[in-house]
């Protein structure tokens, strides 16, 4: 009879009350103790956790506290989120862009502005913007090469995700950086039979030194199914580049900094100093947040 180990990993693949542990250069297929039921805590790809081995299966014991999660996709301790938009086919929407890069900043995340296809047309004036919003940004091509090996060193440590609308180039970009993604067969896939590839599972793969989550359908974020919305109240502070011009606002903490007379905020918009198009987006999204609050 083989003696129980209790070893430490992280969850690489969740799949039908099946949880695929990367510990100690292993991967064990595991189930969750009966006690996280009771607990209404479930496992997430991403996840930290102990687990107790016997063979190549095992039980988790413990999930460590996470840095952050989301619902959809299930997925935790997320360290970069790789926003991807097209600089043609389709065009970039702003919207989705800012929506996106201020649910990572309120999570913990670190937002990355990678603008693909760039070998269609010029997105420096759109890149600029985002720079002087305070976001690293890439320009890269799957096509030329242009600015892959920059984003392969981005991604070297820790759990990268990558979003963008569909047609932006997203598949092109990870194909580069795993050729052959999508026909990967390692133990884990071995494991759940047939080395198949599963769409509507969040998976993880390790890259270049760190990990990339592959999220199907994660394109875009709604504050009502994407677990607990952001308070409108906070957004601003979603927004790097409102910060400086807070502190000056004399009506903070309770200025809504949409179109207040006086507010500092929204004098620096009409001077130039934050972009008129990002604080658009910014009150359509406090918007959104009052109505939905309104509703509950």
């Amino acid at each position: 009879m083989q003696t129980k180990n209790a070893v430490h990993g992280i969850i690489m693949h969740a799949i039908s009350g099946f949880y695929y542990v990367e510990a100690a250069g292993f991967v064990y297929e595991c189930k969750a103790k009966g006690a996280f039921r009771k607990e209404k805590k479930t496992p997430l790809v991403g996840d930290r956790v102990t687990i107790e081995t016997d063979g190549d299966t095992g039980f988790i014991t413990d999930i460590e506290e996470r840095k952050n999660f989301l619902t959809r996709p299930p997925i935790a301790n997320i360290d970069t989120l790789f926003i991807v938009v097209s600089a043609d086919r389709p065009k970039p929407n702003a919207y989705v862009i800012d929506k996106l890069t201020a649910f990572a900043v309120y999570h913990g995340i670190r937002p990355v502005l990678v603008f693909s296809k760039t070998d269609l047309a010029d997105i420096s004036d759109l890149a600029a913007l985002y720079k002087n919003a305070g976001f690293p940004v890439l320009c890269c091509s799957a096509v030329t090469g242009e600015g892959m090996e920059a984003l392969e060193k981005t991604m070297e440590n820790g759990i990268s995700a990558f979003t963008g609308n569909s047609g932006v180039g997203k598949s092109s970009i990870l194909n580069y950086l795993m050729p052959g993604l999508s026909l990967e067969t390692n133990e884990i896939s071995d494991k759940l039979g047939r080395g198949r590839h599963t769409t509507r599972s969040v998976q993880l793969y390790r890259c270049r030194g760190g990990l990339i989550a592959d999220t199907p359908g994660f394109s875009s974020l709604d504050f009502e199914e994407n677990g607990e919305p952001i308070p409108k109240e906070e957004l601003a502070e979603c927004f790097p580049e409102f910060r400086p011009f807070m502190e000056k606002c004399r009506f903070c903490p309770s200025c809504s900094h949409t179109v207040d007379k006086g507010c500092a905020v929204t004098q620096a918009v009409a001077s130039g100093e934050i972009a008129e198009q990002r604080h658009r987006s910014y009150c359509r999204m406090y918007e959104e947040l009052r109505n939905m609050k309104l509703r509950n």
